[in-house]
């Protein structure tokens, strides 16, 4: 860091170009910016006359302020149990303008976990997926699909549960019967027809093919009836070693269900695509959340077996879990099985290349849940019965970004640092370039230097009140003792009369931290009710809704109140289309200069 300090300085003197590499070791330093050089030159001697363009060697401007708000579709309004991605999407993104929002943060929109009878009757979290790369189908906007002429609007079931949190059980009886009905009219309409032809086409894609054709053929197999609830390494020895006759074989019988489980990942695609783009127009940026581990039972695992730690009978031989804390003695048994990474790297990373180019086409900007992984990672033997039997091992690095920038050119993501974090972490996040993670919640126990605390924070870096895992910031404060009330009193001027959600909404927009997001519970004021997720338990979680159709139209005032902290703490946009015409037009000219530090690269 010294050095790197001492770098920074000669060149702010002497006008010498730093090294991209340098300069993000001298911005992590936290010295100001390295004045840009016109021209690279001998650097001239002390009393000798300046460089010519001297004049115009300004410092770089400041890193763009962002702010946004984290709520997953299934959250949304919606006539039909669930938040889909069809009117209430559209009204949540204009609301997001109109609050100065650039940032939509969603959970993983992957299918998510479900029921396995006389384990677990309620389950659903969208962190333990049955595929990497696939949609959450019951998002489908049924209505949706009656404009795109694939059902009528007598064939949709009466509006049910429209302002109740999510009955999920209750929307995969009611919904999948629906989209699958209009999946298979998708199917039955010519080739010719322009619907037909865009899923035809979507279908053939390269980057498509590579995972639906596994992943529909998986979802074939789990149907048949013997195998129902049973896990891909307890399937017949055929198939869960994937001979290629019996899976031939399973391919011809299955083709009915494979081609719907197609058209409808589809349909799924076509929706939110398009949510994306009208988001991307009113200037909010998407940005998804990558769980590092996928689940064992998953088509990724049982399609790419040489790729994770598995035994000769193809069940995990080492899981994921994190060791015993202060919060659990026993730690934490996630139960994924962990990657073979000298074999990903064998391989050149294709199959991580191709779930973050899949993830970077649904978003625009990707969080990478328990990046700390990639440094080095905790490992429990499969057999264990708790996390305490665990060791940590050395994680692929800088290599495995190497690897995924040489196939995809650099991908902006954003590192969830939280946790256990050691210094070999730091430097990976910092090596690449990637803003890692605060939280305020976090900041107020006995450690005063706290990279949580408001003071503390660094530039490079997504500042939360909470996440969805944590109480809300309302009923976190109400559980919280007299004494960090009043801590919070005097730091953060935290008051009744404010409300704490609001007053850790006015702390986070004041961070130096470059981007901060809000859960929309946080907005509304809203207390543990409305808590998404609690860890370590299964049941019960992820159903919280906002309200019924039409609750955007109602929170002006809360859009208002974002705004005008956006404006006070300079997140508002001054380019593209939440831009004040002023501040677009005087920000035009800069807009044409050539780039200070070459390629964006890692963000």
């Amino acid at each position: 860091a010294a050095a790197a300090r001492a770098m920074a300085s000669f060149a702010a003197t002497q006008a010498v170009p730093l090294a991209p590499s340098a300069l993000r070791r001298a911005r992590s330093a936290g010295k100001p910016r390295v004045a840009r050089a016109v021209r690279a030159m001998a650097a001239p001697k002390t009393g000798e006359p300046v460089v010519d363009g001297y004049t115009t060697m300004f410092p770089a401007p400041p890193v763009p302020r962002r702010a946004g708000v984290i709520m997953h579709p299934t959250s949304l309004p919606g006539s039909y149990g669930i938040g889909d991605l069809g009117a209430e999407a559209y009204a949540f993104v204009d609301w997001l303008a109109e609050a100065k929002m650039q940032i939509w943060q969603v959970l993983p929109l992957v299918p998510p976990g479900r029921p396995i009878p006389g384990v677990r009757e309620d389950y659903w979290s969208p962190y333990s997926g049955r595929d990497a790369h696939c949609g959450n189908t019951l998002m489908i906007s049924l209505p949706e699909l009656v404009k795109d002429g694939l059902l009528e609007s007598n064939e949709l079931p009466h509006p049910y549960n429209m302002r109740g949190d999510v009955d999920f059980n209750a929307v995969a009886e009611k919904n999948e019967p629906v989209i699958a009905k209009a999946a298979n009219n998708l199917l039955a309409l010519p080739d010719s027809h322009e619907l037909k032809a865009a899923f035809l086409a979507w279908r053939s894609r390269p980057e498509i093919e590579v995972w639906l054709k596994e992943a529909a053929l998986f979802d074939a197999i789990c149907k048949t009836p013997e195998l129902l609830g049973k896990d891909w390494w307890d399937w017949p020895t055929e198939l869960r070693t994937r001979d290629a006759a019996a899976l031939d074989a399973k391919r011809a019988s299955s083709t009915a269900s494979i081609d719907e489980f197609c058209a409808t990942q589809f349909l799924f695609d076509k929706q939110w695509l398009a949510i994306k783009k009208y988001a991307n127009d009113k200037g909010v940026a998407l940005v998804g959340d990558m769980p590092i581990y996928v689940g064992g039972h998953s088509a990724d695992v049982w399609a790419n077996q040489s790729l994770f730690l598995l035994n000769g009978e193809c069940k995990p031989s080492a899981v994921a879990g994190v060791p015993p804390d202060a919060f659990s003695e026993d730690g934490q048994l996630w139960g994924n099985p962990l990657y073979d990474w000298p074999a990903h790297e064998a391989e050149g990373y294709r199959w991580w290349a191709g779930r973050l180019g899949r993830a970077l086409e649904l978003h625009d900007e990707v969080r990478i849940d328990h990046f700390r992984a990639f440094a080095a990672y905790y490992s429990v033997p499969a057999d264990a019965k708790t996390a305490k039997t665990g060791s940590w091992m050395v994680g692929p690095g800088e290599s495995f970004f190497k690897g995924i920038a040489k196939a995809l050119g650099g991908a902006p993501i954003v590192a969830e640092d939280l946790g256990v974090i050691t210094t070999d972490v730091v430097a990976l996040r910092e090596a690449i370039d990637a803003p890692g993670m605060v939280v305020l919640q976090f900041a107020w126990g006995d450690d005063e230097r706290s990279p949580h605390l408001l003071h503390n924070h660094y530039e490079n870096s997504f500042c939360y009140p909470g996440t969805h895992d944590n109480e809300t910031s309302q009923g976190w404060y109400e559980n919280q003792d007299e004494k960090t009330k009043l801590k919070l009193a005097n730091y953060a001027g935290i008051s009744d009369a404010e409300g704490a959600a609001w007053g850790f909404i006015r702390m986070g927009m004041s961070s130096v931290s470059k981007a901060c997001v809000f859960t929309m519970q946080d907005v509304m004021g809203l207390g543990n009710e409305a808590r998404m997720n609690t860890p370590g338990v299964a049941d019960g979680n992820w159903a919280w809704r906002i309200g019924a159709p039409g609750v955007f139209a109602s929170a002006t005032g809360e859009a208002k109140r974002l705004a005008a902290l956006a404006e006070r703490y300079q997140r508002v946009a001054s380019t593209g289309p939440q831009a004040p015409k002023k501040a677009e037009a005087a920000a035009e000219p800069a807009a044409a200069a050539p780039a200070p530090h070459g390629p964006r690269g890692w963000r």
